[in-house]
């Protein structure tokens, strides 16, 4: 029997209420003091040090008593002599965004901002959190994992070419290539391998395709034409050439049916705060859920606030929406559990 046949109700197992208080701070001493981590030690250390210093410089525009600590080394114990009463995490990559930054938070009792342990640690492993999809029939390329370059060519030859060929657990397109036949294999795995394990996806033809959730907020989609030949670290960080649409040009049902995908997906993994789901949208129309971000870039070319904006949300507004999430309960409504 497939686990998709096995959970009952999967719409409902990827609903859930964000209980907000009735008056969010009216005054910027209510967030007490707060510690902005940026910087760390991933591959993402410098995406990170411009998404921070954003982010730090915003809050202490407007009035929030806001630090920056870079958690590269001894950071508990610069949380612990800081006495920091919150935290806004803007940290991508291993040791910030895939739970381990999150436990430490959790044990010292600091309120912070995204997901929690689970979720974060899921959403950053490609692998097994396409398999919840899946298991959720959200709709998610073909896929494997693979630990050799023999096993690379096996799954890529069984799926077809193209493939992309990408590590598990990192982002930002680091480590990803487009394999457009066995010849391309040896280079892709080797690129992706420096990072651990290495997943081998169906390269799913069509337009570039993501939303951004702020809270209980979806917001506007947004579409992404690159000169180049898939939306790579060039052309998210450096390049000029790369179009931003927003909204994207659908109609307003692809564009609803896009938004509800994005929040089930988002809650299917156990986010909350505010994150950003990638997608493709094939020839045929349909789309499918590449990935999950549980911190999105707040760079000067990142697509959160672009969507923000687009919403009547600016930046500064963006900033304190995110940080006020350290302020609210979240409870899933209701898990239904899976039966045999």
């Amino acid at each position: 029997m497939q686990m998709a046949d096995l959970v009952h109700h999967y719409e409902s197992f990827t609903e859930k209420t964000l209980v907000k208080p009735a008056i969010r701070a009216t005054q910027m001493s209510d967030f007490g003091k707060v510690a902005v981590l940026f910087g760390g030690r991933s591959s993402e250390r410098e995406i990170s040090l411009q998404s921070g210093q954003n982010i730090l410089a915003s809050l202490i525009r407007q009035g929030v008593n806001a630090y920056g600590v870079d958690p590269s080394e001894n950071v508990a114990q610069k949380l612990i002599e800081g006495k920091f009463d919150r935290v806004f995490v803007a940290l991508h990559g291993s040791l910030g965004e895939d739970g381990v930054i999150q436990g430490l938070l959790q044990m010292l009792g600091i309120p912070f901002t995204g997901s929690g342990v689970a979720a974060s640690a899921l959403a950053m492993d490609k692998a097994r959190a396409k398999l919840v999809m899946h298991g959720l029939r959200i709709p998610t390329p073909a896929f494997g994992v693979a630990k050799t370059i023999d096993q690379a060519r096996i799954i890529s030859e069984k799926m077809g070419f193209p493939v992309c060929v990408k590590p598990v657990s990192e982002g930002s397109s680091i480590g990803v290539t487009r394999a457009n036949e066995v010849a391309d294999l040896n280079n892709a795995f080797e690129k992706a391998a420096r990072y651990g394990d290495v997943i081998v996806e169906k390269w799913i033809e069509g337009k570039n395709l993501t939303v951004a959730i702020v809270g209980d907020q979806v917001l506007p989609s947004i579409e992404i034409r690159t000169s180049s030949e898939f939306y790579d670290f060039n052309a998210k960080y450096e390049s000029e050439e790369t179009q931003y649409i927003c909204p994207a040009p659908l109609s307003m049902a692809i564009e609803r049916t896009l938004r509800a995908l994005s929040y089930r997906a988002f809650c299917a993994l156990g986010c909350e705060g505010w994150g950003r789901v990638d997608f493709m949208q094939d020839t045929d129309g349909k789309c499918w859920v590449l990935e999950v971000n549980t911190i999105p870039g707040m760079t000067s070319h990142s697509l959160v606030p672009m969507a923000a904006s687009v919403a009547g949300i600016d930046f500064d507004q963006l900033v304190l929406q995110i940080l006020e999430t350290t302020l609210v309960e979240t409870q899933p409504e209701k898990l239904v559990g899976i039966t045999a």
